[in-house]
């Protein structure tokens, strides 16, 4: 298994990797063609590793991860409808979303196309917000290596003169909003929404809730939904709830991160516990809250031979890249102010509950 091999990826690539002298701001960027890796996927997970890939002084000190010297390449989830991620290669659809990435990377890899498009090595590695599942498998082709713990919660827009209906709701009630067996709360109709299809806090939340889209759910958004995750900005009408990545939020409001609470959007709490604690500017994630069901271990997941040294395709740079072991890769968790997990920590996330990378989708 992957974790058997910490130490060989530690002496073979711990020149590879550096942390740059670059103070980036966090603002938004166009999509880079990289020479270098190559990363795409989850919303959840792509303001931290920007913050990680372009460069942040977010904890005081400066901190990049860098390969080889050369910048990785860290593709937004949404922009516009197509990306090119390498010189001279294919454009194709942005994968928005866990799933949509680790589908693009499986394209990647073994050449089948994606959305149309042979996309052969143009990825490298998937950011996922959500766990292999069922496809978690002892001989599987991928890795998921975990990146740090979030917690998905909802975002809610009160109605005027009743804004204490949704602040406080119960995974009974959360359960009976999303499988259309509740439509109020006190004196608010509540519009229920959920974000796009191949969205990992999509999946996870409605698990979560014991609801799923192939029976329970009977809303036509839990099939038919575009609403982009993590987007505060989308919540328009008045009594509107949707689930959101509190590593998001915490960022957002945190000012590390372009902000999407626009409009009187705010966080609900689950059960009695805050997702956060705090307040704008100085937000904490409720270690309480991400202790519970609702906490999630996201992930970057890479092909499972690139990483074990005994195969002819291993590389080491990439190894080293989600190497946990190594302070300087993108799934440490070192909490000293110049280390990943450091500014991890300022965008919502919370050490993994397990570093044990996990093998997934044998073919």
């Amino acid at each position: 298994m992957f974790e058997n091999i910490k130490k060989p990826v530690v002496l073979g690539v711990a020149a590879s990797l550096a942390l740059g002298i670059f103070a980036v701001a966090p603002a938004a960027h166009a999509d880079p063609v990289s020479p270098s890796y190559v990363a795409v996927g989850s919303d959840t997970l792509e303001a931290s590793m920007n913050a990680l890939t372009n460069g942040s002084n977010a904890t005081g000190s400066t901190v990049r991860v860098k390969a080889n010297g050369s910048a990785i390449g860290n593709f937004d989830a949404f922009g516009s409808a197509k990306i090119q991620t390498k010189s001279t290669g294919p454009f194709f659809v942005r994968p928005a979303g866990s799933g949509n990435g680790v589908n693009a990377l499986i394209a990647s890899i073994r050449g089948t196309g994606f959305n149309g498009t042979d996309i052969t090595g143009q990825v490298d590695i998937a950011r996922s917000s959500s766990s292999a599942g069922a496809n978690a498998n002892a001989n599987g082709n991928l890795v998921y290596v975990p990146y740090g713990r979030d917690a998905i919660t909802y975002v809610y827009k009160p109605v005027a003169g009743h804004e204490a209906d949704l602040a406080s709701l119960t995974t009974a009630q959360l359960a009976g909003l999303y499988n259309g067996t509740i439509t109020m709360i006190g004196s608010t109709t509540v519009n229920v929404m959920i974000p796009q299809s191949g969205s990992g806090t999509r999946k996870t939340w409605l698990a979560d809730l014991g609801v799923s889209t192939d029976g329970t759910c009977s809303l036509a958004v839990c099939t038919s939904s575009t609403t982009p995750e993590n987007d505060a900005s989308q919540l328009t009408v008045a009594g509107s709830i949707i689930p959101f990545a509190t590593s998001n939020w915490i960022a957002q409001a945190n000012g590390y991160q372009t902000t999407t609470i626009t409009g009187g959007q705010l966080l609900g709490t689950i059960d009695g516990n805050a997702a956060a604690t705090g307040t704008a500017g100085n937000l904490v994630p409720g270690t309480a809250f991400y202790g519970t069901s609702y906490g999630r271990d996201t992930f970057l997941v890479v092909e499972y031979a690139r990483v074990n040294p005994a195969d002819p395709k291993y590389d080491a740079t990439l190894a080293g890249l989600v190497g946990s072991s190594l302070t300087a890769s993108l799934t440490s968790f070192g909490t000293l102010p110049n280390q990943s997990g450091a500014v991890k920590k300022k965008f919502g996330f919370l050490a993994p509950s397990s570093t044990t990378p996990v093998r997934a989708y044998a073919w």
